[in-house]
Formats: structure tokens, C-alpha cells, sequence
């Protein structure tokens, strides 16, 4: 298994989020990016939006607690053989979660090949 320090792993996460689109990241609201080693209820998850989708707030969404995305670095690693897989799968990841605070489902993430 390939080592990556926090630092290091923190560093992918802030590269995938660089990398995006300047008009979709301008898009995002009220939603911070975290990063962990691991779910402590789900060990093996790669990463989890926790929030409002921005398809589902309405007018009373008022002073809300920022949405959450959390990449969680340990079962990334884990499933990587390598230093530019770990990268890519966290571009992937990133992707994803980010996908769901824009209101996008598994499904559809899956047919776009982000699942």
C-alpha cells in the first residue's frame, strides 16, 4: 500500500478542487470541504456530502449551517496501487460529493462514470 501523509492526501483534495471549473466552483454555496482519515460509521466510504442540495433549498434555507463534504484518506489509499491512482481517485471523489451538493444522484453520477 502507497503512504500518503495528511498533508500530502489534503494537498490531492485542494489540486481536485483547483481543477475545477471556475464557473462551477463559483456556483457552490454555503458548503465547506474536509478532510479525514476515516468514517467512524462507515470505514470503507471514500467520501460523504452532508447537506441541503442546492436543488432543494427553498426560501426558508436561511443562515444554514454550511453543507459538508468530507474525503476521507485512508480507504482512498487503501484501494490505490499507486501515487497517480490515489490522485485520480480523488479527483473522482471530489467530483462526486460535489455532484450531490449540485442535487446529482448515484445513478446518474454512475451513468457519467463518477461512482
Amino acid at each position: 500500500m502507497v503512504q500518503v501523509s495528511p498533508g500530502v492526501f489534503e494537498g490531492l483534495v485542494a489540486d481536485a478542487l483547483d481543477d475545477l471549473p471556475a464557473e462551477l466552483a463559483a456556483l457552490m454555496d454555503n458548503v465547506a470541504i474536509f478532510v479525514e482519515d476515516e468514517s467512524p460509521d462507515e470505514p470503507g466510504l471514500l467520501g460523504v456530502y452532508d447537506g441541503v442540495p442546492l436543488t432543494e433549498r427553498d426560501s426558508s434555507y436561511l443562515l444554514a449551517v454550511p453543507d459538508r463534504i468530507t474525503i476521507f484518506r485512508l480507504p482512498t489509499v487503501a484501494i490505490c496501487g499507486d501515487a497517480a491512482e490515489i490522485r485520480r481517485q480523488v479527483q473522482i471523489t471530489v467530483v462526486h460529493e460535489i455532484a450531490h451538493h449540485f442535487g446529482i444522484d448515484d445513478e446518474r453520477l454512475h451513468d457519467l462514470g463518477y461512482a
